[in-house]
């Protein structure tokens, strides 16, 4: 089983937002040189728990500060970008990571985020399944015209062009059926999250589906049968199962209000229930949905195994920097990860 690494680099009003990315670019650089298979980050907007809503800017500098770690927006929202102009953005971030840009595709899940973009919630569908066919156009053509019911195109040149041809692979992160059997109709490689029920249900939805379709559309063949299938998990490393959640409880219970935050500011619950949205409340209802993983390195090993075989996963996406930790404690937990947990997992 590979691992990846995920963050939405959301607020922790501790310390200055420069310094909170200063220690997520050093983060990354330790991350990268633990052999951690990816970094994957978040586009949120107009909400504390994201702090990089312009995650191509981002990864530029990421890119820079490491040398093997692939990245790539884990999603972008495809409704809020000129498809052109996302095109032009993802030639130049696979150029200048060297060819190890990964390229995650969504429509966005909160209605009040797309809402401020002026883009209704019950349209972005559509919209985003144009914008996701003009963009792979766009990427695998020297010239494009394209014609769809909300992009048009005519005679664009391109010259730039992607690094990895013939565009870098494509992700789809789902916390519903739906969306996790059309990943898997595209081929796309795929992550889940939630619950550990839910998780499962998605993930079979989109191995149904990529079975039938026949593979994934760009195999990768450090994955088992080519398409990564990730399931993303908090996790806290430390000597002993207390230490674990002395730093764990109060960085997941702010990181449970980032993620609750627009909602509670709207005071409506209605779309997350329609969605199948998780958005559950505090350290022991995520530690008993299985989200997140912390303990000594034996806890965090057994759990993680067991969670793998369930859903059937061979890539784990790891949130190892979250909500009040410290760069000294993310740190801390990454060696004892990288050290005594990553070895057991190998072979998973």
């Amino acid at each position: 089983m590979k691992i990846g690494l995920f963050d939405h680099l959301e607020q922790s009003f501790d310390r200055p937002l420069s310094t909170q990315f200063d220690e997520r670019l050093e983060f990354a650089a330790t991350c990268d040189e633990a052999g951690l298979y990816c970094l994957h980050v978040a586009e949120h907007h107009s909400s504390p728990l994201n702090s990089v809503p312009a995650p191509g800017v981002w990864l530029a500098a990421v890119a820079r500060a490491t040398k093997r770690m692939r990245m790539g927006p884990l999603v972008y929202l495809l409704p809020l970008y000129s498809p052109l102009r996302l095109a032009e953005e993802i030639c130049i971030l696979d150029h200048l990571s060297k060819g190890r840009l990964e390229v995650g595709v969504g429509r966005g899940v909160s209605p009040y985020e797309v809402g401020f973009h002026n883009i209704d919630h019950d349209k972005s569908r559509e919209i985003f399944m144009d914008a996701y066919a003009c963009l792979t156009t766009a990427l695998t053509h020297d010239e494009f015209s394209y014609q769809g019911p909300n992009y048009t195109y005519r005679n664009v040149p391109m010259p730039l062009r992607p690094l990895q041809q013939p565009h870098p692979p494509v992700w789809y992160g789902s916390s519903n059926t739906v969306g996790a059997a059309w990943a898997g109709e595209q081929g796309m490689h795929f992550s889940s999250n939630g619950p550990v029920e839910r998780a499962k249900e998605n993930i079979a939805a989109y191995r149904a589906a990529l079975e039938a379709r026949g593979g994934a559309a760009q195999p990768k063949a450090e994955f088992p049968g080519g398409a990564a299938i990730g399931l993303l998990r908090h996790v806290v490393v430390a000597e002993t199962d207390e230490e674990a959640e002395r730093i764990a409880r109060p960085a997941l219970d702010h990181h449970s209000n980032s993620l609750n935050w627009l909602r509670n500011r709207h005071g409506d619950t209605e779309y997350t229930k329609r969605l199948n949205v998780h958005r559950h409340v505090g350290y022991d209802d995520w530690k008993k949905q299985g989200m997140i993983v912390a303990g000594s390195p034996a806890t965090v090993t057994a759990e993680i195994v067991r969670q793998a075989k369930e859903t059937g996963i061979n890539y784990l996406i790891s949130y190892l920097f979250f909500g009040t930790m410290t760069l000294d404690d993310a740190r801390r937990s990454l060696a004892l990860f990288r050290d005594e947990v990553m070895p057991n997992l190998a072979d998973v």
